[in-house]
């Protein structure tokens, strides 16, 4: 599955569009991540490694979940996709990624070669092979 931020798939002819797609996720911190978090959070300016895999763990769940909406309705690509994040409750945080689901065709000669490709590895492009997500 081709998932692009972009309106349009270079290379690539859009033949259907099957509507929008999404895939959401809530994700809580447990308490003693979330002193952990604070503790850091007044030290000197750096990264917090729990709270970036915490983070990046949900975008990969919604990203999963979103591919799976789009894959059941029959697309092989998504264009126009964005994330969006809201906080709840000062501990919950809502993950939501979404595009339009759409069916696309290769009109030049290195989207065939790439089309291709993805047919052979079970289309899936090498970098989304994380976004694997349980979905009811």
């Amino acid at each position: 599955m081709i998932v692009v931020t972009t309106d349009e798939v270079p290379g690539y002819a859009i033949r259907t569009v099957l509507g929008e797609v999404f895939g959401l996720t809530v994700r809580s911190l447990k308490i003693a991540a979330g002193f952990k978090i604070m503790q850091q959070a007044f030290g000197p300016a750096a990264e917090i490694p729990e709270l970036t895999s915490f983070l990046m763990q949900g975008r990969n769940e919604a990203m999963g979940r979103m591919l799976y909406d789009a894959h059941a309705r029959g697309a092989n690509a998504v264009v126009g996709m964005r994330f969006d994040t809201n906080e709840m409750l000062q501990q919950v945080t809502e993950v939501c990624a979404y595009g339009t689901a759409v069916v696309i065709e290769p009109v030049t000669d290195d989207a065939r070669r790439q089309f291709a490709a993805l047919a052979q590895s079970g289309g899936q492009m090498p970098h989304t092979q994380r976004y694997r997500a349980s979905v009811p």
